[in-house]
């Protein structure tokens, strides 16, 4: 399936899909996790992970009896630990709110967010399009669904689980960049408290976290790419506080995050399979 496995492992596979088996990782496009989740039927025991949107929002968790647990480990660790179905955060989802989140869980998002993010090529997709043909990408640059993307909607979400009385608006601008893996997301928002403080809210916030760090100098996508790490720095200009994010887009932004979901949900070493090097050079 993926040709740089060539060498790498003698896994087989099948056509057939096995109802017995421990985990179930869904990749599948969007929208079809629940058809296919309605064909087949899984025995009782297994644990199945869903990389679409299909469960990921409060009111399409529900399956079977059962709910879906949204797998942000820094927001909801525990309650993944005892999942059964975990609905794995979007790419940009991911990076927004590890940039957001400490804030919320002192409610301090008093007045609106704005959020300007980047993402590689890959994060439409292996379908073609025109805006990843490689005429149109290379040396370009250009934004995409602006203070409307769907990411957003999981945004509020997972804030507002920290900060329940928030009226402030994210303002969210996604941009295509010219390169193949990463997001790179500024936010920043009025912050009444010092740059210490913040950095003492983020580093208490994430003192426990297996993959989410604070960098003490500008980041650049080469820190993380090929990694399952989120990176974040912070920076403040008066009373404006500027929280940078990066990861990647394939691994703590899906797949990466997704082990690292059924690494808690089995009792496995969180960081199993995950200690990955950065592509720097």
């Amino acid at each position: 399936i993926h040709q740089d496995l060539i060498g790498t492992t003698n896994l087989s596979f099948a056509k057939q899909v096995n109802p017995k088996v421990d985990v179930v990782f869904l990749c599948l496009g969007h929208g079809n996790s629940k058809s296919f989740l309605a064909e087949y039927q899984f025995a009782e025991d297994t644990k199945i992970i869903d990389l679409s949107r299909d469960y990921r929002l409060e009111d399409d968790k529900s399956f079977n009896g059962k709910e879906f647990v949204y797998g942000l480990p820094e927001l909801n660790k525990e309650a993944i630990k005892n999942a059964q179905l975990i609905a794995n955060p979007g790419c940009f989802a991911t990076a927004i709110q590890l940039a957001l989140l400490p804030l919320a869980s002192q409610e301090l998002i008093k007045d609106d967010v704005h959020v300007n993010a980047t993402t590689g090529a890959t994060g439409a997709g292996v379908s073609l399009s025109k805006t990843t043909h490689f005429t149109w990408r290379d040396n370009n640059f250009s934004y995409y669904k602006p203070f409307v993307h769907q990411h957003l909607d999981e945004i509020y979400q997972s804030v507002n689980q920290l900060q329940a009385n928030l009226s402030s608006e994210i303002n969210f601008i996604p941009n295509r960049g010219n390169f193949s893996r990463g997001i790179f997301a500024t936010a920043y928002t009025n912050f009444d408290e010092s740059i210490a403080d913040a950095k003492e809210l983020y580093t208490s916030f994430y003192n426990d976290a297996a993959f989410t760090f604070m960098s003490t100098n500008e980041l650049h996508l080469k820190q993380v790419v090929n990694t399952n790490k989120c990176f974040i720095h912070l920076h403040k200009h008066k009373n404006r506080l500027l929280i940078t994010s990066c990861i990647d887009n394939l691994l703590k932004g899906a797949s990466g995050q997704a082990v690292q979901n059924m690494n808690l949900m089995f009792g496995f070493d969180e960081q199993l399979g995950l200690q990955l090097k950065a592509n720097f050079f």
